[in-house]
C-alpha cells in the first residue's frame, strides 16, 4: 500500500482511508517554486483562503511558493496572483533584451517593494498573527557548501528572506548576505522542500508542486547509502560527508554536463534565438544555463556547474521520495494534470489567467477531498 497520492485539477488518485490515518499529528504544507508558474500555486491558495482551509502546523517554500505562502499567512486573497500577473510581467521586473544588452537583473527588490505598498499592500502583521506559534520557512542555497537551509519567514527580514530564496544565479544580480550566511536561490538545493517538512516530524505533507509529469529520471548515480541518509539528516549534519561524494559526483557528471553543453550548441546553432527561460526547475537546464551564459559572454564555470550538478542530484533525491516515502508519512501533491501553459519567465497574461485557474481548480479539490474524509472547513464557499 503506497503513502503518496495526487490531487489534480481534474482527479483524486489516493487511498483517501489510509491518508485520513495520518492526518491527526503534524500537518505541512509545501509549495515548490517554478517562476511565474506559482501563479497555480497561488489559485490554489486562494481556494483555501476562500474556504478557510487551514489545518496545518508547518509551512515550507522555495522561491515563488514561498512568496505564495507568504500571501496565504496574511490571507490576502489575490495578492500572489496580482504578484506574477501584475508586477512579474511587468517590463521593469524583467526585459529579456535589456537582461542582454545592460545587463539588467531580475528586480526582486522592486517587486517586492511594490508588493509591500498599495494598492496591494501585503499585511505581514497579519500573517504573523495567522501564523501564530506555528513554523514557516523559506528555503535557500548557502553559496559556500551548496547546502538547503531554512530561514523563518514573517519575521523583521521578511523581504531580505523572500529576495534569497528567489535570487536565481546569473538572473538576479548577486547572492544574499545575511550575519549567518550568503544565500541564493532554494531551487538549487531544494526545489520541492518536501524532505525539511519530514525531518521535522511532519507526518501529513501535503505538496504543491508547479508542474505536471514529473520530468525524466537523470542517470541513476546516487549511491543507496547516500540516498538514505539524505532523507534521514538535513545536509548541516552531513557536511563533512556531503563534500566528500561531491567530489566523487563530479567526475561522475563530468561526462554528463559536456553531452549537454553539446546539446546546447547544437540547438543554439539549430534555432539562431534565445528560448532558455521555460521550465519548472532551477534555470531550466544544462542546455538553457550554458545559452543564457553564451549570451552574456560569461563561461560555464565551475561554480555554475557545481550548482547545477547539486541541482540534478537533490531533485532526483526528492523525486523518489515524492513517489515512495517513509512508511510514517503521507504525502499528497496538488498539481496540474498536464504541464501548465505558462513558463518561469516571459508567459503571456492569458496563460498566467488559464493557469491560475487550473490551481482554484485543483484547490477546491482537494478541500472536497479532506472535507468528505477527514473534516470540513468552516467554509466552503466558491
Amino acid at each position: 500500500m503506497t503513502n503518496s497520492g495526487v490531487v489534480s485539477n481534474t482527479a483524486v488518485q489516493l487511498d483517501v482511508h489510509r491518508f485520513k490515518k495520518y492526518t491527526g499529528g503534524k500537518n505541512a504544507l509545501v509549495a515548490q517554486g517554478g517562476g511565474q508558474r506559482g501563479i497555480f500555486t497561488a489559485g490554489v491558495l486562494d481556494a483555501f483562503i476562500l474556504s478557510n482551509f487551514d489545518p496545518f502546523n508547518a509551512f515550507y517554500g522555495t522561491s515563488a511558493g514561498a512568496l505564495n505562502l507568504s500571501a496565504f499567512l496574511c490571507r490576502q486573497r489575490g495578492i500572489g496572483k496580482s504578484f506574477i500577473l501584475d508586477l512579474t510581467t511587468d517590463p521593469t521586473f524583467f526585459n529579456l533584451f535589456s537582461y542582454i544588452r545592460r545587463r539588467q537583473f531580475l528586480g526582486l527588490d522592486w517587486a517586492l517593494d511594490q508588493i509591500s505598498d498599495f494598492p496591494y499592500k501585503l499585511d505581514i502583521d497579519l500573517g504573523r498573527q495567522v501564523l501564530g506559534n506555528r513554523e514557516a520557512y523559506a528555503a535557500v542555497t548557502d553559496t559556500r557548501r551548496l547546502i538547503d537551509i531554512y530561514l523563518p519567514m514573517l519575521r523583521d527580514d521578511w523581504k531580505k528572506v523572500l529576495i534569497a530564496t528567489c535570487a536565481i544565479p546569473r538572473l538576479y544580480h548577486q547572492a544574499v548576505e545575511f550575519d549567518h550566511g550568503t544565500y541564493v536561490d532554494g531551487g538549487v538545493s531544494a526545489s520541492i522542500p518536501v524532505q525539511e517538512a519530514w525531518r521535522k516530524e511532519a507526518r501529513c505533507i501535503v505538496v504543491i508542486r508547479t508542474e505536471g509529469d514529473d520530468l525524466a529520471a537523470e542517470p541513476e548515480i546516487i549511491p543507496q547509502e547516500t540516498r538514505v541518509e539524505w532523507f534521514r539528516d538535513s545536509f548541516n549534519s552531513l557536511q563533512e560527508q556531503w563534500q566528500f561524494k561531491m567530489a566523487q559526483w563530479k567526475t561522475d557528471w563530468g561526462a554528463f554536463l559536456n553531452e549537454k553543453v553539446a546539446q546546447a550548441r547544437l540547438q543554439k546553432a539549430e534555432q539562431g534565438h534565445f528560448e532558455s527561460l521555460n521550465g519548472g526547475r532551477w534555470l531550466f537546464g544544462a542546455d538553457e544555463i550554458y545559452r543564457l551564459s553564451h549570451l552574456l559572454g560569461d563561461k560555464f564555470d565551475s561554480g555554475l556547474a557545481d550548482m547545477l550538478m547539486v541541482h540534478y542530484q537533490t531533485y532526483a533525491l526528492t523525486q523518489d521520495f515524492l513517489h515512495s516515502p517513509p512508511d510514517d508519512c503521507f504525502i499528497v501533491q496538488i498539481k496540474p494534470d498536464k504541464p501548465l501553459q505558462s513558463s518561469s519567465l516571459m508567459s503571456s497574461k492569458e496563460d498566467l489567467l488559464h493557469d491560475y485557474q487550473v490551481g482554484l481548480d485543483a484547490g477546491y479539490r482537494f478541500i472536497d477531498m479532506y472535507a468528505t474524509n477527514v473534516q470540513k472547513p468552516l467554509n466552503l464557499a466558491k
